[in-house]
């Protein structure tokens, strides 16, 4: 069945292109996905502040043991601590509603090019959640719904490519200073090991600034080919 243009522009709804397969519009989500990332940005740039709080801190405490009070010092863990539980919080809420959009554009695509899809669509969600294919399913689906929902002036998936790259290596690195960050127990240690969460912390706001862009990109693209209609 041909995809019919959308009645009003504050959404769009039409039948089915293939079975179960519905168009619907990502617009709404995308916007809220947008906001929460800004949130995820100010929660790591919080997090970076007080990292270089503590960094200083604790290069006092190297070179003069004295300088430093135990009042500064379970100030600066409190509200370092506090800093990663807002970047959980603000993470796992962007993720819950990413997913969500990433599954709307993810149908939207089958209705719009069922032939360009090598996973069905339930690994929109999955792919996210499984161990080590998550570091390579959600890509392939990411590129599928692009190359469906692209016209001949967006074919580069250079922002795609760019955005997962920083994606995968901030979740390799992350772990890896969480890790160390958890085993430090020298001064010298936890002074390496706090520069180590901030170069992280930098890398996500990297991965979150894109990610912006693609969402926005990928979305912009959907809306423009519904409104445009079947190609006759």
């Amino acid at each position: 069945m041909p995809v019919a243009p959308p009645p009003p522009p504050s959404g769009w709804s039409v039948p089915p292109g293939g079975p179960q397969a519905v168009l619907r519009s990502p617009v709404g989500l995308s916007k809220a996905v947008t906001i929460l990332l800004g949130l995820v940005i100010g929660a790591d740039l919080f997090a970076l502040w007080q990292g270089n709080h503590s960094y200083e801190l604790v290069g006092r405490l190297i070179r003069n043991f004295g300088s430093v009070t135990s009042q500064e010092i379970d100030r600066a863990d409190a509200l370092y601590e506090a800093s990663g539980t807002v970047q959980l919080a603000t993470v796992l809420a962007t993720a819950v509603v990413f997913v969500v959009w990433f599954h709307r554009t993810r149908v939207n695509a089958e209705v719009f090019a069922p032939e360009y899809h090598a996973r069905k669509r339930g690994w929109a969600i999955w792919g996210w959640l499984v161990p080590v294919v998550n570091l390579w399913f959600p890509r392939q689906i990411a590129a599928d719904i692009w190359n469906a929902s692209a016209d001949e002036k967006s074919r580069s998936r250079a922002l795609l490519n760019w955005w997962w790259v920083l994606w995968i290596v901030n979740l390799i690195f992350g772990r890896l200073a969480a890790q160390r960050y958890s085993g430090a127990r020298e001064p010298e240690e936890i002074k390496g090991a706090i520069a180590g969460l901030m170069a992280s912390d930098v890398f996500n706001i990297m991965a979150a600034v894109l990610a912006i862009f693609f969402v926005r990109r990928l979305t912009r693209m959907q809306h423009e080919k519904a409104l445009r209609g079947p190609a006759l």
